[in-house]
């Protein structure tokens, strides 16, 4: 920053900032989108789970002989 102008240093400043900022937003809205997807994921794997308990074949102690 040898020979920057302070008006150069406070354009610099202020274009950092603002970058600053944007990323701040960006890496936010990722993290509640990351929020939304495990949460999603948690649901879905409990009704997966629901599927494979009622998909479970039946013992042969509890289903009735054909003759019934």
């Amino acid at each position: 920053m040898g020979d920057m102008t302070p008006e150069q240093i406070e354009l610099k400043i202020a274009f950092l900032e603002h970058a600053h900022q944007q990323l701040s937003d960006v890496v936010y809205r990722q993290q509640r989108e990351l929020e939304n997807l495990r949460t999603q994921m948690t649901a879905y794997q409990r009704q997966i789970d629901t599927w494979k308990s009622e998909q479970m074949p039946v013992a042969p102690v509890d289903e009735r002989p054909p003759h019934y």
